[in-house]
């Protein structure tokens, strides 16, 4: 898609679209990854099925299958019209680039490794980057361009 067939979406700078977006964030990621691990039973029934008729190559699919369904489940929702995963938007935010274009398939992929990555090396301390930065931004997205909004404000 060309940046003319784009609609650019900047996020706001009232102070009031970015009101709780942080407690948000935390309740969205647990229901996301409720979610996420219910897919996972159905992709888990496939990787065995597909195991027994490659004759056991497909088994090797069970180590990286948890990090494929959740790749694609973000990468589908984040990545798609409303720009929210569904435990986003049970919440009321959605995920805006700072230069003002949507978010895409790839760029919500990204967001997630790289949230994982910081996850990793910096456990639950991840997030009080968000006490300290503006609009409650944490590391990954500082890194990427990207902001979390209420989307009643959005």
């Amino acid at each position: 898609m060309s940046m003319h067939n784009e609609q650019l979406r900047l996020p706001s700078n009232d102070w009031r679209a970015y009101q709780g977006v942080l407690s948000r964030r935390v309740f969205a990621f647990i229901i996301d990854y409720v979610i996420i691990a219910l897919l996972w039973i159905p992709a888990a029934v496939v990787v065995f099925f597909l195991g027994i008729l490659t004759l056991g190559l497909g088994f090797l699919l069970y180590p990286v299958l948890f990090a494929l369904v959740a790749m694609l489940y973000f990468g589908l929702t984040v990545g798609g019209r409303d720009q929210a995963s569904p435990g986003m938007r049970i919440m009321g935010v959605a995920i805006a680039r700072t230069d003002g274009r949507p978010m895409d398939f790839l760029t919500a992929i990204v967001h997630l490794v790289i949230f994982w990555i910081a996850n990793a090396l910096l456990t639950p301390l991840i997030l009080l980057i968000g006490l300290f930065t503006d609009r409650g931004r944490l590391l990954h997205d500082l890194l990427i361009g990207t902001v979390t909004v209420r989307s009643d404000a959005y």
